[in-house]
Parts: structure tokens; C-alpha cells; sequence
């Protein structure tokens, strides 16, 4: 099964709209604090509709709780508009990790130096997507490669 990773999330409803993707896709979700809300805010239930109940989401506590939490032969891909390679360049295996920034800073520069980072290709004048959608299109191109349908 896939991962989404949301570093340090600022905005509940794209929590909640992630959490939607997820559920959609039986991927897990995992949310790295410190978050831009509080954990109980109503936005990021109202986005997340009833669903809820059919997340796998687990709570990290910290960067390094997460580093800790993931197994040995993990693959992580960051996701930045700062990479120079696309999503499509990329061959994505049913376990990777897609890890993603907070939406108005995005991953440090010490997360995109430690993976393998990856930017979805935009040739308008836009400088990024919102971040649910960028899930989104991740999310989907990984499952493509790597399940059946």
C-alpha cells in the first residue's frame, strides 16, 4: 500500500481532502507535527466528510519520530517544485513513501537532500498547486505504476 507523508501541515481542510484521497485509494496517511491547527478543528473533519473511519492515519510527533517509525528498506520520494526530476521520470513501487511540505514553505532543504526529490510539471505561470490536489496527482500516478486496476 502507498503513503502519503504530510510534513508539517498548516491547513485542515487540505488535511481533510488528503485524508478523502487516502481513504479512496487504502493508502496510509501520516501527519508529521507540529500541525497549523489543532487536531480536533472542525475544517479538518468537515473536509474529511465522514470518512474518517476508513483512514489509516497515524500521528508522528516529531521528524525524527517518523525517521525512527519507517523501515529499514524504505523509499521515500519528496515531493518539491524546487526538484528537477518530474513524477513521470520516477518508477513508483506499491510501498513507497510520497512526502510532501507544509504549504507555504514546502520541505526543508535537509528532507529534499536525504530523498529522492520529484516536482509535477506545470508549464503555466502558477508556482505551485495546492497541496491536496499535488497528493492527488502523486497519489495516482504511483498507483498506475505500481497496481492493477
Amino acid at each position: 500500500m502507498l503513503r502519503v507523508v504530510l510534513y508539517e501541515p498548516e491547513i485542515p481542510q487540505n488535511v481533510g481532502n488528503i485524508a478523502r484521497s487516502a481513504a479512496a485509494t487504502a493508502s496510509e496517511l501520516h501527519l508529521i507535527r507540529p500541525f497549523g491547527f489543532r487536531w480536533g478543528d472542525p475544517r479538518l473533519k468537515r473536509a474529511g466528510l465522514d470518512y474518517w473511519p476508513h483512514v489509516r492515519y497515524f500521528l508522528h510527533n516529531t521528524w525524527d519520530d517518523f525517521l525512527q517509525a519507517l523501515p529499514a528498506d524504505a523509499r521515500v520520494w519528496a515531493f518539491s517544485t524546487k526538484a528537477q526530476r518530474t513524477l513521470y521520470q520516477a518508477r513508483f513501487g506499491a510501498d513507497d513513501f510520497l512526502l510532501f511540505g507544509p504549504e507555504t514553505r514546502g520541505l526543508p532543504a535537509e528532507v529534499l537532500e536525504r530523498f529522492a526529490a520529484l516536482r509535477i510539471p506545470m508549464p503555466g505561470p502558477v508556482r505551485s498547486l495546492n497541496l491536496a490536489v499535488s497528493v492527488a496527482v502523486a497519489l495516482y500516478e504511483a498507483l498506475r505504476q505500481s497496481a492493477s486496476w
